[in-house]
This record gives structure tokens, C-alpha cells and sequence, in this order.
């Protein structure tokens, strides 16, 4: 039996026959292709638009599409299932890929079958998250640069051999060039680079926590691997930004990182950044001002480096509001002329729009109060940027009586604990009480970012809702009692850092937030030691809160034989969890502008006891929006959970993070729901035209491309028990 169900929209079922006649006609259409380079960079193009010319496929026969060809890399080396957010590339016939296991693949792009692959690891175990390679070629140097771990390679496109000239026989070392000992530090970039005539221009993502590195962008010599400029993102004495920092910061601040990918306007020679939060992500007080770069769009000169001009989207964040994709370079009409513009998409929902050449913005943003902070030593920014054009496309604030009823008992814990949290609606600053976070680190929208058409004008964009909890405490050095053992430790280090994520009963959420239950049998200790300490995915590094107890966490997880009995657990969890709620803000609590405070709860989700969600539907959206008025075309939910679907009301909607393309055929695709479907929608007004069952959810940005006369369809999917390391998925017209 199938593993893709199929559902064809009963009001285009009349359409089949008509399709099926016109099929060769409307196929006529297609513009002449004589090779494919119709998707040949990470979301179709430079400018980073996920849009594309193809129509072959198109409203009136999509839903004739069907499953043409699967590729399961099959290289999974324990049984952990893994997230793929790879968004391939075709060149000539030939569609580029990795693995959720960070294995690349060159395949034949019209039947899957593999050419060759690499292996960056040289059969470790792997892993971690990549987005996407890049190409580049000069005559037949023809080159694929992608990145794994912290060294970036350069293999010959058709072959996959290394390119012996670049670098150290192929590869670079990316921890070399930035302010700390390149043995030591973590850098690992996940989103591919850009191509400007000879050089690679990339970012990276780094720690998260206390002493990361900063997130310089540089641009790499395609040809030799050497490293040909550095923009400092968090700004060196004399350079422009530095007095938004304290004195020394640039010696010892982290982040304001570019891990989403950048876009570039080849005509003008410039490159634009979107840049994430600076470090520590929820507490600042040893980084007091504005702290530019950090969440700023920034436009440099694509050959040197040079600044040209910024917009800073969050002041001083404290809330992890990364910008999480490359900006869409657009072109849209103002005024009755084409104005050549940048269009930001966020985790807090808004929609940023800036003239491309000045970064001077096309719809008015004002500068609003925001809370204060509480915590000692904080300085929160006291105002915040809003455009007031477009309208958030994801909520930004919630009452009593948004929260979700499943129950009277439920109900009543929600609102309890709801009205327990400090929040005073968007930009709420963290607080050792418990802060709400609407829409939340995974809110907004993520790394899918928008898919812009041309002709309209119109940006796609997908939306989440999800609210989570920010709960900070100030971190003492762990102290060992003689009544606890390592196994003790472990858990109080495990509780108070981890369980957010992967569970109080380690079974995690997979794909984002794997189960750590049976760990040993999937990775040995000094691996899982490695990746707890340097970071790994989306995981942060945890160096700076295990350094001394690294036998304690690993005694936890790995369950050595002097674990504390049950009750003795129970007693810890609840000492725990008090220590956790402390409401430090009191006037007893000393200031300490020295001290560490950190968010124990990060990226979890506010739900009711039984983990259920705390927010009423809609949970996801694709949205519509016109970039010349600023205003929305249509809205609609995405996604479904049928066990929360109340009888007669609309579905639910979905939390994901992976972005829609747009055609010329009329459609928009996307993944990136939890319920694994892949859907095509109508660009004119959202009517579902098509779906289709996958074997694992689509966290990923799909493409299309022109491959043998005919348009492909392609997605990448998470693993699952069968197939742990992912699919690719590739879906096409019938022959005729």
C-alpha cells in the first residue's frame, strides 16, 4: 500500500477530464527551457523570492498531481528521526540536496537516482541542521560549496570530489577568523552562502548563551578559500554602531548572527543581511544599549564589506526575536512608480518594508513605549519600532478569554497560571515571575520566510501562533551536597536546563526536540557530552552551566547505577521547581548587574497539564499580502489538528516553519504542518486545490524546477521509525 494519500478538491473533480484533454495545450505554454537553472539558488534566486516562472503545473490540473519519484537517503546511523530543512537546488539535470543526517546528494533530478554524494563526516554520526548548498561556476569550474559542522567544503559539481585548490584540500575551517581559539569555539553554519562574481558570502550560527562568538559575516575567495573580508556585526572601536554598546563589549559580546541566509541585488552589488538576536538572548545586562547589529536587516557592499545602511527591527532583545530569513528583494509600486524595495519577515509578525538603495521605510514605523524591566541589573529599551503598515500577520497579544477550554479543570489551570505571569502585551520584558511570549521564539514566521510574486505584487507568507513562557533565574554555582550523588546533580541540571525542550520524562517532541530516552544505544557519552556543551541544531551550547558537572548530566542521562530513588527524585523536581518560581525581583534580592540569568523554560510551549495547547486556534496561517497598499489579499488557517476541531468551526491551523513558493501557474505550495500533509493553494484568493498525506511532516521550503520537459514539485520531509534520516519527495503531472 501507498504510504501518500492523495485528496483531490471535490469541486476540481469535474475538472479531470477537461484537464486530461487540455493537458498537452496548456503544457505548449510553458516558455521554452533549454537547461534548468529555473531553481538554482536557495529559495529559487538571489533575491530570494521562492518564486517561480514555471506554469506547466497550474489551477486548472494540479489536481492531477502525483507522487513521480522518492529519494530515502538511507544513512542514518542510530535510530534517532531527524528533521530535513534542506531547500534543493537544480543545475542542469541535476538537483542537490542533504540528508537530515547532513550527508549531500547530487540526484538526477527527473528520477531521484543518485549521482554521487559526500560525506563530510567520513562516517561519524553527523547530523545537524542545513538549509540548503550553493553553486557557483566559472567556464567547466563548475563548484558546490556547503557547509557541515564548522568547515566549509568545495566539491566539483559533477563529480563531488574536492576541490583540491580551495582551502585545506577542499575545506576551510570556519572557527578561524572570529575573536576566540578556533579549537574551542562553536560555529556551525546552517543556512547556505550567496555568490557575488568569485566570493561566498555566509554567516553562521553560533551559541546562544553567555560567551558566544560574534556572528561576523564573511566572504570567502571561491577559487582559493581564502577568507577576503569580515563585516563585524557587533562593531569595533571607530566603526559605525560601536556607541550603542558598553566600551569593551566587542571583546567578549555574542550573536547578532546571519543563520537564516542573506539576498542579494547583483545590479547594485549589494548583499542583505538578516541578522539575530545578540547574546544572551533573554537577559542583558552586561550588553546595555540599542546593541546594533543585532536584529537588524543591514546592506553592504557585496564586494568589500563595506557598510552602506540598517534597520534595526528589536532594540536590546530580550526575547530571541531573531530575523529569521533571508529579506525578499522585490520591486512594487508607490506612488504610481516602481520602487525597488526589501521586505522583512519576522518572528514577532511584522512585516518590514524599506526603499532598497536608502533602507528609509515605505510604510511609517513609529517608535512606542515598551514595559520596563524588573529584573536587577536589566535595561530594557524603553521604545520599540511598529510599522503600521502591513498589519501583523501573527497575534501579538492574548486575554483570559483566548485561552483554550478542554476541560473545567484545565481551564481553570490555564487561567491560573495565566494570570500569574507578568505580561503587559508585546515586548513584555522576561521576568524571574514568568513572563508570556506572544507570539513566541517559534512565532511569527521562521526560516520558510515569504514567497513574493512579481506580478502582482502579492508577498506569501506562512504564520504561527504559539506562545510559550519565559522563566528567568539567576544561576548560582551548583553546589554538591554529601546526600547527592551525580545521578542527583544530573537531574537538578537536566530539570532546570533541558526539560523545557525534551521533556520532564526525556521523551522530547520529535522531530525539533528529540527523546533522550534510551540515549546509550543511540550515541556514546563523550558525543552526547560534545553536542550538550558546543551546541547542536537548534540546540544552544550549554558550556557555560554544565563546565564542572559534566559527569553529573551524563550520569542522568546515560542512568548509571547511583541514581536517587523515585520519592527522592520527586523531592528534588519539586525543590526544583520552587527554586524556579522564586520571585527574585523582591526589594530583599540584591542587585547584581554581574550576575547570570537564565531562561529555564526557553522554547517550550504554554500548554494546559495534559500538554495541550493554552491558545485558541488559529495555531497557523498563509497569508496574503499586498505589498504596494500594505494590505492583505485574504488570510487563511493552514493545517489541522482534528482532536481540537470543534464541531462547525474551521480547522485549526498549524505551528511550522518551512515557507511557501509561488508559481506563474497560479499556485502557492507549502509543507510545514504538523498534520505531514503537502498542499497546493489558489495565489488569488487561498481556495486548497490539492493535498496530499506524507510520510513525515514538510519542515522545509519546497522548490520546482524544469527537468526533461517536464515540471517537478519537490519537498523535503522529516524521518520516520522506518526511515529515520528523511525523504525527499517529488511529485509531477501524469505522462500523457
Amino acid at each position: 500500500m501507498t504510504r501518500f494519500h492523495q485528496t483531490i478538491m471535490p469541486s476540481v473533480k469535474l475538472k479531470s477530464f477537461l484537464s486530461l484533454v487540455t493537458f498537452l495545450f496548456l503544457s505548449a505554454c510553458q516558455p521554452d527551457i533549454n537547461n534548468d537553472r529555473t531553481w538554482s539558488v536557495y529559495k529559487a534566486d538571489a533575491e530570494s523570492s521562492s518564486y517561480s516562472p514555471l506554469k506547466q503545473i497550474n489551477k486548472d490540473n494540479v489536481h492531477l498531481l502525483q507522487p513521480a519519484w522518492k529519494f530515502i537517503p538511507n544513512d542514518s546511523r542510530n535510530n534517532r528521526i531527524g528533521s530535513s530543512e534542506c531547500n534543493p537546488i537544480v543545475i542542469d539535470g541535476i538537483l542537490y540536496t542533504t540528508s537530515a543526517r547532513h550527508r549531500l546528494y547530487a540526484l538526477n533530478a527527473g528520477t531521484g537516482e543518485i549521482i554521487w554524494s559526500h560525506d563530510p563526516f567520513e562516517g561519524g554520526e553527523g547530523g545537524g541542521i542545513n538549509r540548503g548548498v550553493t553553486y557557483w561556476e566559472d567556464g567547466e569550474d563548475k563548484r558546490i560549496l556547503y557547509t557541515a559542522g564548522d568547515r566549509l567544503f568545495a566539491l566539483h559539481a559533477l563529480t563531488g570530489k574536492p576541490v583540491i585548490p580551495f582551502g585545506d584540500s577542499g575545506k576551510v575551517s570556519m572557527n578561524i577568523g572570529l575573536r576566540g581559539d578556533p579549537a574551542t569555539i562553536s560555529v556551525i553554519p546552517t543556512s547556505p552562502g550567496i555568490v557575488y562574481r568569485d566570493l561566498l558570502i555566509i554567516g553562521a550560527e553560533v551559541s546562544e548563551l553567555y560567551g558566544a562568538e560574534p556572528g561576523y559575516i564573511r566572504a570567502y575567495n571561491i577559487r582559493s578559500g581564502k577568507l577576503e573580508w569580515t563585516f563585524h556585526t557587533i562593531p569595533h572601536p571607530g566603526e559605525p554602531g560601536y556607541e550603542t554598546w558598553p566600551r569593551d563589549a566587542w571583546k567578549y559580546a555574542g550573536g547578532a548572527n546571519d543563520w537564516a541566509g542573506m539576498s542579494l541585488d547583483k545590479k547594485r552589488g549589494m548583499v542583505f543581511l538578516a541578522l539575530g538576536s545578540p547574546t544572551y538572548d533573554f537577559y542583558g545586562a552586561d550588553r546595555k544599549g540599542q546593541n546594533l547589529y543585532g536584529n537588524s536587516v543591514v546592506a553592504l557592499n557585496a564586494q568589500t564589506g563595506a557598510y552602506i545602511w540598517h534597520f534595526q527591527t528589536v532594540h536590546h532583545d530580550l526575547w530571541d526575536y531573531d530575523l529569521p530569513a533571508p529579506p525578499n528583494l522585490v520591486t512594487l509600486e508607490k506612488d504610481g512608480k516602481k520602487v525597488d524595495a526589501v521586505a522583512q519577515t519576522t518572528k514577532s509578525g511584522f512585516l518590514f518594508v524599506f526603499d532598497r538603495e536608502t533602507g528609509v521605510p515605505l510604510f511609517p514605523v513609529e517608535e512606542r513605549p515598551v514595559p520596563p524591566s524588573l529584573v536587577p541589573g536589566e535595561e530594557a529599551w524603553p521604545t520599540q519600532p511598529f510599522p503600521l503598515k502591513p498589519k501583523p500577520y501573527s497575534r501579538q497579544s492574548m486575554t483570559d478569554a483566548d485561552l483554550m477550554y478542554h476541560s473545567p479543570s484545565s481551564y481553570d489551570s490555564l487561567l491560573k497560571r495565566f494570570r500569574s505571569f507578568r505580561y503587559e502585551g508585546l515586548f513584555t520584558p522576561p521576568d524571574t515571575r514568568g513572563t508570556l511570549m506572544l507570539p513566541g521564539t517559534r512565532g511569527g514566521s521562521n526560516w520558510g520566510g515569504g514567497a513574493f510574486d512579481p506580478a502582482t505584487g502579492i508577498l506569501y507568507v506562512k504564520s504561527s501562533d504559539s506562545p510559550e513562557i519565559e522563566l528567568l533565574q539567576k544561576i548560582e554555582t551548583e553546589k554538591t551536597a554529601g546526600s547527592k550523588s551525580g545521578y542527583n546533580q544530573g537531574m537538578s541540571l537536566y530539570t532546570k536546563h533541558c526539560a523545557a525542550c525534551h521533556g520532564r520524562d526525556k521523551n522530547g517532541d520529535e522531530p525539533n526536540f528529540p527523546s533522550l530516552v534510551g540515549l546509550s544505544a543511540r550515541m556514546d557519552r563523550e558525543t552526547a557530552l560534545e553536542k550538550i556543551m558546543k551546541g547542536s541544531g537548534r540546540m544552544p551550547g550549554f558550556a557555560a552551566v554544565m563546565q564542572g558537572n559534566e559527569e553529573a548530566i551524563i550520569s542522568y542521562l546515560y542512568d548509571k547505577a547511583d541514581r536517587i530513588s523515585r520519592k527522592e527524585s520527586y523531592l528534588l523536581e519539586i525543590r526544583e521547581n520552587k527554586l524556579a518560581a522564586k520571585d527574585s525581583s523582591s526589594e530583599s534580592e540584591p542587585s547584581d548587574t554581574a550576575a547570570l540569568y537564565l531562561n529555564i523554560t526557553a522554547y517550550g510551549h504554554f500548554r494546559d497539564p495534559e500538554g495541550r495547547p493554552a491558545i485558541k486556534p488559529p495555531w497557523g496561517e498563509l497569508n496574503a499580502i499586498d505589498l504596494n497598499t500594505g494590505e492583505y489579499a485574504w488570510k487563511i488557517p493552514v493545517g489541522n489538528h482534528p482532536e481540537y476541531q470543534k464541531p462547525g468551526e474551521p480547522i485549526t491551523g498549524s505551528e511550522g516553519y518551512g515557507g511557501p513558493i509561488v508559481t506563474a501557474g497560479g499556485l502557492v505550495f507549502l509543507g510545514s504542518t504538523h498534520d505531514k500533509k503537502f498542499r497546493a493553494f489558489d495565489k488569488d484568493n487561498g481556495k486548497l486545490l490539492w493535498e496530499i498525506d506524507l510520510p513525515g511532516v514538510a519542515n522545509a521550503t519546497p522548490c520546482t524546477y524544469w527537468s526533461g520537459g517536464k515540471q517537478y514539485v519537490v519537498t523535503s520531509v522529516a524521518g520516520d521509525k522506518e526511515n529515520p534520516s528523511g525523504y525527499l519527495l517529488a511529485f509531477a503531472l501524469p505522462q500523457q
